[in-house]
């Protein structure tokens, strides 16, 4: 029984389970390790500051925090009307990843697409609850070959390979099948790495 099913189990009122969930996600939230989170912002301020381009991506839910972050992030030139950062996320061109599933598999629907294009110094933050997802292992073993910087937003209790072998790993850290508690901590952690360079920009530029 994983941890939802628990606070379900202990309330009487729809109202008890909304508050068990709320209280749940302050729990991951305040367990985030804040200095993984620093490395993080460091790694993507040096891609700003060489001109790298930041590719992001994940599967289903971790798909839409892959491509809302890489937006987020690609608006903060044009908000603090300077220098803003390169960003691509490799969720959202449906061509490539029909064509790329269909001709080859979906395994290599992520790395095909960044194969010709990654350089050296191109960073890759790939998104997995599980952190095991084939496609986006795939993708960061060979970001790691061409001499790219990866990092991993993972969960579940032991963050899946990618953990391992991720450069940077923010972990969440819940039972297993806890997608929708791991997804939003993701979310709020877009949210909080981008309103913090947004305003450490501006007050720079």
């Amino acid at each position: 029984m994983n941890t939802l099913e628990e606070l379900y189990g202990e309330s009487r009122l729809q109202t008890d389970y909304f508050k068990k969930y709320c209280d749940y996600v302050r729990k991951l939230i305040s367990e985030v390790d804040i200095e993984a989170v620093k490395k993080v912002v460091d790694c993507l301020l040096k891609a700003r500051e060489n001109n790298k381009t930041i590719y992001f991506a994940g599967n289903g839910g971790s798909a839409s925090t892959a491509s809302h972050f890489a937006q987020d992030m690609g608006e903060i030139g044009r908000k603090i009307r300077g220098k803003g950062f390169r960003t691509q996320s490799i969720n959202d061109n449906v061509s490539a990843l029909t064509a790329i599933s269909n001709d080859y598999s979906y395994d290599n629907v992520f790395s095909l697409q960044i194969e010709y294009n990654f350089d050296l110094g191109d960073v890759l933050v790939v998104i997995s609850a599980s952190g095991n997802s084939p496609n986006v292992i795939k993708a960061v073993n060979l970001a790691k070959e061409k001499g790219g910087i990866t990092v991993g937003l993972v969960g579940f209790e032991d963050g899946g390979r990618l953990a391992q072998i991720c450069d940077h790993v923010v972990h969440i850290k819940s039972k297993k099948g806890e997608y929708g508690p791991v997804e939003d901590v993701h979310l709020i952690l877009n949210h909080m790495i981008v309103s913090f360079l947004m305003m450490e920009l501006k007050d720079q530029d």
